[in-house]
């Protein structure tokens, strides 16, 4: 079963942890990030282009994201993909 939290796009931004909002544009490079719901429908998210088993490679226009679909389960918040590839 998944345990992904759907988190909604307001005015640009997530919130992230219970205390910290971000930009979405952080949600495209976030370990965490899984996918984007654009008009409706889920695209997987570009942060996955680097994972072996999925190795996605679509672009999502950020400016029309309505929901983020995350798999942060241990509240760490925000976790770049940069210090996994970098």
């Amino acid at each position: 079963m998944d345990n992904y939290r759907i988190i909604p796009v307001k005015k640009g931004n997530v919130q992230c942890l219970p205390d910290k909002e971000e930009p979405v544009d952080y949600c495209r490079l976030c370990i965490h990030a899984r996918e984007f719901s654009v008009q409706g429908r889920f695209v997987a998210s570009p942060s996955l282009a680097y994972c072996l088993k999925c190795k996605v490679t679509d672009n999502v226009d950020l400016k029309r994201v309505e929901f983020v679909k995350c798999a942060d389960r241990q509240c760490e918040g925000f976790h770049s993909i940069a210090s996994i590839i970098g």
